[in-house]
Formats: C-alpha cells, structure tokens, sequence
C-alpha cells in the first residue's frame, strides 16, 4: 500500500473562492480534531484507577508521575498536566510517540492487569506536550545565571540531547558534536517520520540552539577533531555517541546487492522525506517500491523497516525471525499494526542464504526452539532437511547494533570498554575511569531504548553539575 500524496491547495489569487473554502474546511478539521483530542485524553485520563501502587510510574525508566498528571488532565486541568509531565521528561511529546508503553507504563497498569485495556498513557502524554507547543506554554530555556564551565557533547541523539538541555538550564556552556548533518541522532535518521515527526525532533532542537547550545554539525570526533582536543576545550566530555554498527549476517550470498543494512534503509527513507538528494534511493538501491521484500530481524528496528516498505509500496512484505512471537524482543504492538498493514511474518525462520546478485532468493531455514540458552531463552535449533526458497528483490537486515572500537578510533588506551565493547561507567553517574569524562546511553548500555538515554543523559548531567560544583567549594577553600 503506497503512501498517499498529502492534497495541496494551490492560490492563483488572493480572494480566490476555492482558496477561501479551503481555508474553511482546514479551519473547521483543526478545531473538530483539537476537541475530539482533548475529549479522548480527558476520557483515557478519567480510567486511572489512581491505585495506591502505581506500577505505571515504577515501570517508566524516568519515572513519570503518571497518575497524578493523568488526575489533573480528567479534571481538565491541561496545562497543570503538562507542567507536572515535563519536571521529569526531557521529551515528553517524543516518548509519548515511540515509547514501547505496551512493555513499560501501559503493560504494567492494573486495569490493564485486570483485563479491562490500558489507560492509552502514551497518548496523553503526547496530547499534553503537543497542546502546550500550539499553546505558547513550552518556556525557552533562559539559565538563572551563567556558569564558567563548558561541557562537550559527542553525539546528539537523545542522551545527548536530555543533557544538553539539562546542562543549559544550569548556565553550564553546552558544545555538540555529530557526525551527521542534522541532530537527534536515531530520532532523526533511524525511527520513521510516521511514528516520529521530524519537526517534532527539530522543535525541540532549534530549543536548543535558542538557549545558546552549540552544535558543531558534520564532525566526526577522531577525524575533524581529536579525542584530546576536546578534553583541552572543555571542563567535562560527555560520550552519547550510541550504537551504529550493525551486526553482520554470516551466510553465503550475504554480500550480494539487495541485501542491505537497516540504518541505511532507514536513514535513506527519512532523508528522502526531508526532500535531501539521495541517489541511492532514486536508483532502487534502497527504496521497496515494486518489490518483494525480506526483512531479517525481530527487534524495533525491523519493526520500522517492514512498515517503511509498506509504506514505499512494496509487492510483498515478510519478517524472518528465528525464534516465536512470544520470544521476539520488540514491541507486540509494533507487529500487530504491521500485520494490519499487510506484513507477514514468518516465525522460527532464519536466512541460510542468499541466491543471485542482485540477489532473486533467500534460502530459509526451519527452527524449532531448543532449551533455554545462559540468558534464560530457549535457544533456536534448525530442523533438519527444513528448508524453503523465498523470492525477494530486497533483503533488510535487522540483526541489531553494536558499540564501535571507541578507544581505536579516538586514541584513547585510558577509556575503559567492558567485554561487549560498550564504554564502562558508573550506574546513575555517567562517570569513567577517565577524569572529567562521561558516558551515557546505548554506549553504555548497548542497544535500548529512546526513553533510558533520555533518564542516563538527566541523571549525568546532575552528576556532572554534582562535580563542577564540588571542585568550585575545593577551589574555595
């Protein structure tokens, strides 16, 4: 199913009567919605059991007071709401969009324990961010007072970001380094523009850059500036760099064209929307139009792709897991909206290779799971003489990420990796071995989700504020 051209009106001239109506019924469709909005979240609001327990708030990694801005928006006391949602969210308007709330607040609320469906959490929360940006309410940043210490940032993705902002409020001077040309990270070239707005991810940037942080755009830290350098131009370096090297599939014909990497994928679809140049994508290379299409993989990430390519008109869409749906890692509710949208997903299936480059076939495997693995999971065992042939003129792999050699790339033998190769810090603080250096989000935790980098990059820059301040009372003395 294509996507459908959004309908433009066009205006010859000023008193055009087709311009007016136009204009009317625009008019009319935002006041209607505006209302049916805030009469569901009043609704969905007004379902909080406000239970003594409440395993919503314990269940969000941030810790949100879910039932008490829930109360204040049945009472319709919006922007009471609002405020109360963003004492403790960097990005309320963005976690309520694509946070797994089916896995966290939403999956652990007792009337949904109970069988009587979710309070729709999510959707509240992004009501209230969204009706606070339309109503003026969102303050700029404006810092009490300005601070001597400045503080680097490598990587504006979301931890990035939540420090970055909580580090300006502060009057602590903020650089942020990216190696891309926009910032936001996975926010804005890796999550869809269908499940994430992008000018939604960039509101929230020029905030930012309104409160005087500084990006520095199209800099890859090791190459257009050193490691140590940075920590000569700074007081304290925060590492957010993420995840992005994806894991490889070792079969035969994986090298083949059509098989391609899901960041590409993804990040070629969403340049596209932002009407960038992307070759690539206008020769076939990674766009699914017209095609039958494989994705391999049962995380989040495949979750986007295969909802990308229904979207870019695909002939065919099939999801190849290895294990079942009970044991697949992402979002149950990502699969069922990608069932309504025409996915078909194949599970306890995995590639055993490619045929023809560009690649015509992928040879699938049977699985069946075996006993439970050192993590607990049973673990995928093929059957054997099970096999089939898939036909698909472009393979997605979606096998997940891993951390880059950091301490190669930027000469640093002194920052210390643990055995999965993601940097080591402290729980809570961000702190290295590395004096005056954090870390925070997937690099420290590897793969996760949007809404922990957003709590790790909070909690980092409290602990960063924590020791500018402590080395001030020591230069007192």
């Amino acid at each position: 199913m294509a996507r459908q051209p959004m309908l433009k009106f066009v205006t010859i001239g000023r008193d055009m009567p087709e311009k007016r109506a136009a204009d009317a019924r625009n008019h009319d469709f935002h006041e209607i919605y505006a209302e049916f909005a805030r009469d569901k979240a009043r609704e969905q609001a007004s379902r909080c059991s406000q239970c003594g327990v409440p395993y919503c708030q314990s269940h969000c990694p941030l810790h949100n007071n879910i039932p008490d801005w829930l109360r204040l928006t049945a009472e319709g006391r919006v922007r009471e709401a609002y405020e109360l949602s963003q004492q403790t969210n960097t990005f309320p308007e963005i976690c309520g969009r694509i946070c797994p709330q089916d896995r966290l607040c939403e999956g652990n609320c007792v009337i949904e324990q109970a069988g009587h469906g979710t309070v729709t959490i999510g959707a509240v929360e992004k009501y209230l961010t969204d009706t606070a940006w339309d109503e003026g309410w969102v303050e700029p940043i404006v810092p009490a007072a300005e601070r001597a210490e400045s503080v680097g940032i490598i990587g504006a993705g979301p931890g990035g970001l939540a420090a970055a902002d909580m580090l300006r409020r502060a009057g602590v001077k903020v650089t942020v380094y990216d190696r891309h040309d926009r910032a936001g990270g996975l926010m804005t070239y890796g999550i869809p523009g269908f499940k994430l707005e992008k000018d939604v991810v960039l509101r929230r940037n020029r905030q930012l850059e309104e409160a005087g942080v500084e990006f520095l755009l199209n800099c890859d830290v090791g190459r257009d500036i050193g490691f140590d350098e940075m920590c000569a131009r700074h007081d304290a370096v925060l590492i957010a760099t993420g995840v992005y090297k994806s894991r490889e599939l070792q079969a035969p014909g994986a090298g083949a064209a059509g098989v391609v990497r899901a960041i590409d994928y993804l990040t070629a679809s969403n340049r596209k929307c932002f009407g960038d140049d992307v070759p690539a994508y206008d020769s076939g290379e990674l766009n699914a139009e017209g095609k039958r299409v494989v994705v391999i993989g049962g995380g989040d990430t495949a979750m986007d792709c295969v909802r990308t390519a229904i979207r870019q008109g695909a002939v065919s869409v099939k999801c190849l897991y290895r294990r079942d749906r009970d044991n697949m890692p992402g979002s149950q509710r990502e699969v069922t909206n990608a069932e309504e949208e025409g996915v078909v997903f194949e599970w306890l299936s995995a590639p055993k290779g490619f045929v023809g480059d560009p690649v015509r076939l992928v040879k699938v495997q049977q699985m069946r799971l075996g006993p439970p693995d050192a993590t607990g999971r049973r673990s995928p065992e093929p059957i054997e003489g099970a096999e089939r042939d898939e036909p698909a003129e472009l393979v997605i792999k979606a096998l997940g990420f891993e951390p880059e050699d950091l301490p190669t790339l930027w000469g640093q033998d002194d920052l210390a990796v643990t055995r999965w190769g993601t940097i080591r810090a402290e729980y809570t603080t961000g702190r290295t071995a590395m004096d005056g250096v954090y870390a925070v989000g997937d690099i420290v935790r590897g793969a996760s989700l949007v809404v922990w980098a957003i709590r790790d990059g909070r909690d980092t820059a409290a602990a960063i504020l924590e020791d500018f301040n402590a080395r001030q009372a020591v230069a007192a003395e």
